[in-house]
């Protein structure tokens, strides 16, 4: 069992997560970088696992992957409506968080689980289908578009609920997912989410026709997380 700092950043604008992620993921690679270079280091330094959770306001995030003509709303626009725009290190197209939305960082050393990017890919997109299975919903995998995806195989009825996107450096992860959970949905009609035509978004609330509990599905989330990825949350909850 591996072990994990948990932290709940609550609503947090995205800018101030990204940087927070950037800084964790820093500190663990100059780590790696100070063992390899003197291998005695080993027994007094360690890299640090952890996973956060947030909810973002309003914004727009752009993978380095993605494309701007997927972004159907002008800046002006989103100036307007209180929306930020951001182009990010991160796998993916473009997407959007929002309040009502789980998002998911974990920050951890692959080389401590295994060093597979598809596999890490494959167990957090598990993460979800077995939280929303908790919910009733029947989730699954859609062939080459990484995410979590409801009747995927089924044509004019793909609705995408969880996007996934993330950064690995020196094995080091960043990044995450986004759960759809009472999300205004409205704000996707201003994208073509993940640059992916013709194929909808869903939530959780739109799934069940009814708002659910925002707080127990994190507290799902989390618990999922640690049984698909064998870990085990440390007592110590404020990070510095």
């Amino acid at each position: 069992m591996q072990p994990v700092i948990f932290k709940d950043l609550g609503i947090i604008d995205y800018k101030t997560a990204w940087d927070y992620q950037e800084k964790l993921l820093k500190e663990n690679v100059a780590i790696k970088s100070a063992i390899r270079n003197d291998e005695t280091l080993a027994a007094t330094l360690d890299t640090t696992n952890y996973f956060l959770l947030c909810e973002h306001t309003p914004v727009y995030t752009l993978g380095k992957s993605g494309e701007m003509k997927n972004v159907l709303m002008s800046e002006d626009e989103m100036v307007k409506n209180n929306i930020e725009f951001f182009k990010t290190n991160r796998g993916g197209d473009i997407t959007f968080h929002g309040l009502q939305q789980i998002v998911g960082y974990p920050i951890i050393d692959l080389e401590k689980f295994y060093t597979d990017i598809g596999k890490y890919l494959r167990n957090i997109e598990e993460v979800i289908i077995m939280t929303l299975a908790e919910y009733g919903i029947e989730a699954g995998r859609s062939i080459g578009e990484t995410g979590v995806w409801i009747e995927a195989d089924v044509q004019g009825k793909e609705r995408k609920i969880c996007a996934i996107g993330v950064r690995c450096s020196r094995w080091i992860t960043m990044h995450g997912f986004a759960l759809n959970v009472n999300t205004d949905l409205s704000y996707f009609n201003n994208i073509i989410p993940c640059g992916i035509a013709n194929k909808q978004v869903t939530s959780i609330e739109k799934e069940l026709g009814k708002k659910v509990n925002y707080e127990e599905v994190k507290i799902s989330i989390k618990n999922n997380f640690a049984k698909k990825f064998e870990v085990e949350y440390l007592r110590k909850e404020i990070l510095k």
